[in-house]
């Protein structure tokens, strides 16, 4: 992952997650699909569960982008149920809780992979040009909640002066008010153009950005 970003030109950092600075880990998924085969008492065949899986969280993300809101965890999870033939009649939400807490379990044991070469490094040379940083991800079946002990674990939190996800405000990239969250939350008063925000989707990261006026650089893989 190529990291020419010229820390010198701006002010503040508002960077992405996914496919930005990790990945998932390479049985994490799978994982997933054998944890919410068994858990619901899915009666189809694994290979199966996956593609619906998969199908769904690729349309859930999909739909966030173009019409800017949230599609949230439990709905994504009772949209594939549903799809699946379990009958939604027996869930509530304390079972769809109970799931997550375990899949966040799973999630923190097969955690993601930093893919951003030398990323406390690079955050920390822009903290030490008393820059600021922040998180601004898209969310689907992993929480903001969730995303931030896995930051604390990797000793990366330190850095990050705040976070925005889209679960948290109702809001997903590359929704104009989803940057304004940002320029909100940045202490000093700057010009839109010394934000940077740093991602690797071409339109909820790169264009959404630009659009509401901010710097922004796509990371290409």
């Amino acid at each position: 992952m190529k990291t020419d970003i010229d820390i010198h030109k701006h002010s503040h950092f508002s960077f992405d997650l996914w496919l930005t600075l990790i990945k998932s880990h390479p049985e994490f998924k799978a994982k997933r699909v054998e944890l919410f085969s068994s858990f619901f008492e899915v009666n189809k065949p694994i290979d199966e569960v996956a593609k619906v899986v998969k199908y769904y969280d690729d349309l859930c993300n999909n739909i966030n982008e173009v019409i800017g809101g949230n599609v949230d965890t439990f709905e994504i999870y009772l949209l594939i149920l549903g799809s699946l033939n379990v009958d939604l009649k027996t869930l509530n939400k304390d079972i769809l809780n109970q799931f997550y807490q375990k899949s966040e379990d799973l999630f923190l044991e097969y955690k993601p992979v930093v893919i951003f070469e030398n990323l406390h490094q690079f955050f920390e040379e822009i903290k030490n040009q008393d820059k600021t940083i922040n998180i601004l991800s898209n969310t689907g079946f992993i929480k903001g909640t969730t995303m931030r002990k896995f930051l604390i674990q990797e000793n990366l939190d330190q850095y990050i002066d705040f976070h925005i996800y889209s679960d948290e405000i109702n809001c997903s990239k590359p929704n104009p008010l989803i940057f304004q969250e940002v320029k909100n939350k940045v202490k000093q008063n700057l010009q839109l153009s010394q934000i940077l925000h740093i991602g690797d989707n071409p339109i909820a990261d790169y264009k959404g950005a630009k659009d509401f006026g901010f710097s922004a650089h796509l990371l290409t893989h």
